[in-house]
């Protein structure tokens, strides 16, 4: 290559060189100038957006400084008509603004000492709860007791020949007969020729052998007379009794020296004795 050809390539390069740079020195002063437009633009809509909160400022002062006159006017108006003035308002309202405060506070304690009356409610009701389930455990151990004394009685032919029921031989006993409510049950205690009246019929002791467990009684019943005699000691003793006549039965279960205890048996359905009122 001659010296002339390199000669002629540098005036070539340095005016590509140029180029460029002009080409990048346009981009740059556009693109200023884009961003340029763009924040005059924000700054445009940021002032036309603080113009209007400006004014809705000034909108809102001139409405508070009128609401503000309303009611000074409306004081004074209302103080005028009342016949009272600022400083009485005032107080008025202090006034009215303690006893609101009292009421709350009365109110609320109202609202403690209800509290307080439904604890003790609850605790009363929990208390009664255990009553009742003391209740229930006490029947329940009744009932057992009642079912244990019934398993011990036992059953016995009468002197007429008929099987009776269950026979009791003393008050807890008897107490489980009364329990099962199948018959009428009245106790009685005769001393030796005393008549005496046990429900709807008569009885009187004639002879009483404790040494012998036995003994002798005379049964008045539709007006007849009916000996019993040498019974023994827990011996159902039986016979009828009524216009329709029932089977009636009697124990003696005790023993003494002329005298005698025991109870009468009656079908429910039987008369009751009749109770004169004093």
């Amino acid at each position: 290559m001659t010296p002339n050809s390199f000669s002629d390539e540098e005036p070539k390069r340095s005016s590509a060189l140029f180029t460029l740079l002009l080409v990048a020195a346009v981009l740059a002063a556009l693109a200023g100038l884009m961003w340029s437009y763009s924040l005059a633009g924000r700054l445009t809509h940021a002032e036309a957006e603080l113009a209007s909160t400006q004014q809705q400022n000034r909108k809102l002062a001139n409405a508070l400084a009128e609401t503000n006159a309303r009611l000074s006017v409306t004081s004074e108006t209302l103080g005028h008509s009342l016949g009272l003035t600022q400083q009485q308002l005032e107080r008025r309202a202090n006034e009215l603004l303690n006893r609101q405060n009292a009421d709350t506070k009365r109110l609320e304690t109202e609202q403690q000492a209800n509290r307080k009356q439904i604890s003790s409610v609850s605790t009363d009701v929990a208390g009664v709860k255990t009553d009742v389930g003391g209740v229930k455990t006490g029947l329940s151990q009744t009932q057992t007791e009642l079912q244990q004394t019934e398993a011990q009685m036992k059953k016995m032919q009468g002197d007429l020949g008929i099987e009776s029921g269950l026979i009791a031989t003393n008050s807890k006993e008897l107490d489980a007969l009364r329990h099962q409510g199948d018959r009428n049950y009245y106790e009685f205690t005769l001393r030796k020729k005393k008549k005496q009246a046990v429900g709807t019929i008569a009885l009187e002791l004639r002879k009483a052998d404790p040494k012998h467990s036995r003994y002798t009684l005379w049964v008045f019943s539709n007006d007849k007379r009916i000996e019993k005699k040498n019974r023994s000691l827990d011996e159902p003793v039986q016979f009828y009794s009524g216009s329709k006549p029932m089977l009636f039965e009697l124990v003696v279960n005790k023993i003494g020296h002329n005298v005698v205890s025991g109870y009468l048996s009656t079908p429910k359905n039987a008369p009751k004795p009749v109770t004169v009122s004093h």
